[in-house]
């Protein structure tokens, strides 16, 4: 299997700050959905630590590399890029 081929893996998190915590809250659904629906989406979870509001838990799975960077580029025009700006995240980007 070439790397191209491997599963691309990302895992982390968005900490949202309280003023902006509702916008987050309301683009996060279609986020979710357009996501799902690309090519090569394996799995796409977001989902708010319930002991830590504004704390989002991200977990993606991609088919390859060249589906998680088109999902990079997509979200790049979206309006989920618009609303989250700036906000800090950590994420760690694996390949398997």
């Amino acid at each position: 299997m070439t790397k191209a081929e491997k599963k691309v893996h990302l895992r982390g998190h968005i900490t949202v700050p309280h003023d902006r915590l509702e916008q987050v809250r309301q683009a996060l659904p279609a986020h979710i959905s357009l996501t799902r629906a690309e090519v090569g989406c394996i799995s796409f979870e977001v989902c708010e630590d319930a002991n830590q509001p504004g704390r989002f838990e991200v977990s993606e799975v991609f088919a390859n590399r060249a589906a998680f960077e088109a999902h990079q580029n997509r979200t790049k025009n979206s309006d989920w890029y618009r609303i989250t700006q700036g906000i800090p995240r950590e994420y760690i980007v694996t390949s398997e």
